[in-house]
């Protein structure tokens, strides 16, 4: 069967530029995107889940948990993002592996911190030598989400703390008033109302998170940021049946149009949210809603 990609008679103009952006790399490009989509859709629950124990902990009545809770979200947003980035999942993969070696290799006579190396038995090593190349992709997914669920855990949970101390101490006294325990009273109260303070909060840390997925690419992570410069720089007539120039301002560009379209897109779910969140609600917003009903 005739292919006007392998002809190279036939590689010119739209046809040339056709077979380009459908050649194997390009693929890699386009699933980079959904890396990207599957990051923010499992890092953002992860956060706010990180970011509600947080902010539950920073107003406990038990002093210690109270500290915990405090130091997590004072340590994290007190930090530089990228020295967090570069630190945990370094952090991170060392402790995963410690814990398996102790559990795998017992008998281990050797010290695990040699200098500045971290030696563990083959057993214990994430992933495995001869595990394949999705497996060592996945795990280093899995560190990415986890390293970013905690550093923007700790940023959710100062919005939620802040949210939760928003809410008026009068609705909180009339429910214990009416024998609500303390339980049933976070449970019902609190926690329902404190979504609506929290969410322009949360809106603008969503924002910052989509704007942070670039960094997947120092993580070692092959998102589109990585793709973009490796397809926009020179390509060599020797290796390539497309050569170019030194296209990465296209690119570049491609990507901010994505992530300007991304962003604005999100925009408008969130002011719906926050209209949604509004409604009924003793607010400005909830009362102005009211009256143009």
């Amino acid at each position: 069967m005739f292919d006007f990609c392998t002809d190279p008679d036939t590689l010119y103009g739209v046809r040339w530029l056709a077979c380009y952006l459908t050649t194997g790399k390009h693929m890699a490009l386009y699933t980079s995107v959904l890396v990207v989509l599957a990051l923010l859709g499992i890092t953002a629950p992860a956060a706010l889940l990180f970011g509600f124990g947080g902010a539950t902990l920073a107003r406990s009545r038990i002093l210690p948990l109270r500290i915990f809770g405090k130091a997590y979200i004072a340590l994290v947003r007190g930090v530089p993002d990228i020295a967090f980035f570069l630190f945990f999942v370094i952090a991170l993969d060392q402790a995963f592996e410690w814990i398996r070696h102790k559990i795998k290799c017992p008998d281990w006579d050797q010290p695990i911190r040699q200098g500045n190396d971290f030696i563990v038995c083959d057993a214990a090593k994430l992933p495995l030598g001869n595990a394949p190349q999705w497996i060592h992709e996945t795990y280093g997914f899995f560190l990415a989400v986890l390293t970013f669920a905690i550093v923007f855990g700790a940023f959710s949970a100062n919005v939620l703390y802040g949210a939760m101390r928003a809410v008026p101490r009068a609705q909180l006294e009339t429910a214990e008033a009416y024998g609500m325990s303390r339980h049933q009273t976070f449970w019902r109260i609190l926690v329902p109302q404190m979504w609506l303070y929290a969410l322009p909060g949360l809106s603008n840390l969503w924002m910052v998170l989509i704007k942070a997925t670039p960094l997947l690419f120092l993580l070692g992570v092959e998102d589109i940021v990585y793709w973009a410069r490796e397809l926009g720089g020179t390509a060599n007539p020797r290796f390539t049946a497309y050569p170019h120039g030194d296209w990465r301002v296209w690119y570049f560009l491609a990507l901010l149009v994505f992530y300007l379209i991304f962003t604005r897109v999100s925009e408008v779910f969130l002011e719906k949210l926050m209209v949604k969140f509004s409604h009924g609600q003793a607010t400005s917003g909830g009362r102005a809603q009211g009256k143009a009903a």
